[in-house]
């Protein structure tokens, strides 16, 4: 009866184990994609295992090495081979349509000189229920509606990227991107597959790493985290800030936030449950952007007829000091993307 109830057991590597969590949690149609290319290329090789139990070589004539000499099973894994190698032509095509409609998205975006940061970590770090968290900073007065991403004490429980509007301190929109979490190892099948995704990372304006300071393996953690970016390309260009989130759960937290200032400068401990130190993160996110080389500082006096440009600054750029109005025009201390800099130049 013990052998009858073990050929029930699927035996699996880790790589497999991986990929069948990633196949539960897929809900959209890109999801579902990206998984079934790393499943398809990681069974690829794999196919002979399958058919073990059927006849290998017949005992017919010819040279050993022909079609004619093989066994049953070797002509269906020829088969099975070159309708997965099909499936995964098919596949290659669809990822391409999405990777080029996301990067039209991105390129909209740039044009609208809107700020985006991205949330990378090891998965179950807290990512989706910090998303939540910023997010209510953009809720205005009475809006109870906004749409809350699916937060779980899960692995992988976020696949697709998901993007909010946030407020800062200053008022300037930002928008922050949820990401797939990283393991340790992560199977190069699955960042090959989920490169369109990834490539949210690589193309971001500030990251943030969100750090679950619960866990014991809190440092290899992070370990694994900086070793996945370093495959992304772009990556490994765009500023970090450390969130190390549920400092609510540390036995001994300002020892924590010692520990974490001692080896990451650009760190914030941070409880995205309860909301503690969120307006810290925001403070650190303005500043991270102000300092980018994307933002450039003007100090200037603007006409009275020129609100256009004062509307600007207040939809794209970020206020150093508070605005003056004096007889010959609004004096303006601020950075704002760039690109918007010719329009300003001759008021400086």
């Amino acid at each position: 009866e013990d052998c009858i109830e073990l050929e029930k057991i699927t035996v699996g590597d880790r790589t497999a184990l991986i990929l069948d969590i990633f196949s539960q949690r897929a809900a959209t149609r890109e999801g579902k994609l990206q998984v079934e290319m790393a499943q398809a290329q990681y069974q690829l090789p794999r196919l002979t295992r399958m058919w073990s139990h059927l006849e290998r070589q017949s005992g017919g004539g010819g040279s050993s090495g022909s079609l004619s000499s093989r066994g049953m099973g070797e002509k269906q894994i020829e088969v099975d081979k070159r309708l997965l190698r099909k499936r995964i032509s098919v596949i290659k095509r669809d990822l391409e349509n999405v990777r080029s409609q996301r990067e039209q998205y991105r390129k909209k975006r740039a044009r609208a000189n809107v700020p985006v940061v991205a949330l990378v970590g090891y998965t179950n770090a807290g990512k989706s229920s910090l998303l939540n968290q910023l997010s209510v900073t953009f809720e205005t007065q009475g809006q109870k509606n906004r749409r809350l991403v699916k937060a779980k004490d899960q692995l992988f429980a976020t696949l697709d990227p998901t993007t909010r509007k946030v407020r800062l301190p200053s008022g300037k929109r930002l928008l922050v991107t949820d990401t797939v979490g990283f393991v340790q190892q992560l199977p190069s099948t699955l960042i090959a597959a989920f490169r369109a995704t990834l490539e949210e990372i690589g193309s971001a304006d500030l990251l943030i790493h969100v750090v679950d300071v619960s866990s014991p393996f809190a440092y290899a953690h992070v370990d694994a985290v900086e070793s996945t970016l370093k495959e992304i390309p772009g990556a490994s260009e765009v500023p970090v800030i450390h969130a190390w989130n549920k400092i609510d759960s540390a036995a001994q937290p300002e020892r924590v936030r010692a520990a974490a200032l001692d080896r990451w400068p650009n760190t914030v401990c941070i409880s995205a449950a309860t909301g503690e130190g969120i307006e810290e993160l925001l403070s650190a996110i303005e500043s991270c952007i102000v300092s980018s080389d994307n933002m450039v500082q003007i100090n200037l006096v603007l006409p009275y007829e020129r609100g256009d440009l004062l509307d600007l600054i207040h939809s794209q750029g970020i206020f150093m000091e508070e605005v003056k109005y004096l007889p010959e025009g609004t004096s303006v201390n601020a950075v704002v993307p760039a690109a918007y800099y010719e329009k300003f130049s001759e008021y400086q």
